[in-house]
């Protein structure tokens, strides 16, 4: 009996996947939803699971899974150091593997999927940007249980949900951009008005100011910005005095 197909148009795929980062304002619930998504568009969703592996500085991890049994063998492969989502990625090649039982490459990969209940997998490279390296992989709980088609959907549908990752990695690291900028500009703040204070009690200048927190920090062995905050808190309880940086 033929298997039912689950594939959308392509124009469909594309505008879910661009809705899928313009509105999902969480990269790690975008990328979930990215793995729900291609287990449920790319396969049968009862036979099929999906993960992403994200690789940075030669380090893999999970970034979004489908199913807790596709963490389970990504982990697995991550332990032992190979496997065929690592093997995608470092080859940049599609690595089809349809029957897990005869598989002889990957021993410790091999035996957790039998634990798993999967029969075959499909591990695909997407391209990012610098040093990034990200793959998509697919579970199937049946041998085989990639066809000739899948195989090209997959292929095709891969350039495009590259497209898409790039664009949520690069918005996850603007966003820890701002935040570190909002903290160091915080930091700046609560710096500037302990010195302000240290200043009007010594009659210094603001370099002397400067120069005595920084040897309470030393001496206390404390964080330059947690002295300069009690000394803005010794002074006042005034609450409309703020070491807050609003962004």
């Amino acid at each position: 009996m033929a298997r039912e197909s689950h594939q959308l148009p392509p124009e469909l795929v594309i505008d879910h996947l661009q809705d899928l980062v313009l509105k999902t304002q969480d990269v790690k619930v975008m990328l979930d939803e990215l793995a729900d998504f291609t287990a449920l568009t790319l396969s049968d969703p009862a036979l099929v699971f999906c993960s992403i592996t994200l690789m940075r500085r030669k380090k893999p991890v999970t970034v979004a899974s489908s199913e807790k049994g596709a963490l389970r063998l990504d982990e697995t492969q991550y332990r032992a150091g190979d496997g065929p989502c690592l093997t995608a990625i470092r080859e940049e090649a599609v690595i089809h593997v349809p029957d897990l039982v005869s598989e002889r490459r990957w021993p410790d990969y091999t035996a957790a999927a039998r634990v798993e209940g999967v029969g075959s997998s499909l591990s695909v490279p997407l391209v990012l940007e610098g040093e990034a390296e990200a793959g998509l992989n697919m579970y199937s709980t049946r041998s085989h249980g990639f066809t000739g088609e899948d195989i090209g959907n997959v292929e095709s549908y891969a350039y495009h949900a590259s497209k898409a990752l790039r664009l949520a990695v690069r918005i996850s690291q603007l966003a820890e951009a701002k935040t570190n900028l909002t903290a160091a500009l915080e930091s700046r703040t609560v710096i500037d008005l302990a010195a302000g204070a240290i200043m009007a009690q010594n009659r210094c200048s603001q370099e002397a100011a400067t120069k005595i927190l920084k040897i309470a920090s030393s001496s206390r062995n404390v964080k330059l910005r947690d002295i300069a905050a009690s000394v803005v808190t010794s002074l006042t309880t005034d609450p409309s005095v703020r070491t807050h940086f609003d962004a």
